[in-house]
């Protein structure tokens, strides 16, 4: 299995979307799509995708308790990061859970040697339906522990709800895209505006 990215964690975070709606968007709704989102990230290759979807072929309880643990450590990690960027102590049962992951990650994780130098490799992973959550827990633990966790924001576009990492050198972002939340958020304003002024105009 290839490592994990930096940010892995937030990647994974966000494969809800418009999470404060009513009805969020889920991009996860079945063990394939864990996979296949697995496989996007490049924390599992071609041939560990389909190792992974052969077995849950096979093991259907056993890819349903996987894909069930992937969902509660993603919305586990989003608690602890949502409650950390608004100065909360997050819940212990969601630190809990990350915990869970990790002490099998601790166990799974391995120097290799490739190309001249070492890396980080993954163990053991041939008999696991739930190889692409290692990364994604290393990832979270490594990004809380640094003093760059404060740098995670969440977005409060209306619905949103989104983390994102603030890489500007004041730490002034504010939306998880300026584009998309904040363009809509400013489309917003100028509708008051307009109408406060259209309103005071005709009175």
């Amino acid at each position: 299995m290839a490592d994990d990215t930096r940010y892995l964690c937030l990647d994974f975070v966000n494969t809800v979307s418009w999470r404060t709606r009513a009805q969020p968007t889920e991009r996860l709704t079945s063990y394939a799509d864990l996979v296949a989102w697995s496989q996007d990230a490049g924390v599992v290759t071609e041939h560990t995708a389909q190792r992974l979807l052969e077995g849950a072929t096979r093991h259907p309880a056993s890819a349903a308790a996987a894909f069930k643990r992937a969902i509660a450590l993603r919305e586990a990690i989003y608690r602890i990061f949502s409650a950390v960027a608004g100065g909360r102590a997050p819940e212990l049962a969601d630190v809990a859970t990350l915990n869970d992951t990790l002490s099998e990650t601790a166990s799974r994780l391995q120097l290799a040697w490739s190309a001249g130098g070492f890396a980080w490799d993954w163990a053991g992973d041939g008999d696991s339906l739930e190889p692409m959550l290692w990364p994604v827990a290393r990832s979270a633990a490594e990004l809380l522990t640094a003093s760059e966790s404060k740098r995670v924001g969440v977005c409060p576009g209306e619905g949103c709800g989104w983390l994102f990492f603030d890489t500007s050198k004041n730490r002034s972002r504010r939306w998880c895209a300026m584009e998309d939340c904040g363009n809509r958020a400013k489309a917003r304003r100028h509708y008051r505006r307009s109408r406060a002024r259209n309103t005071n105009g005709a009175a």
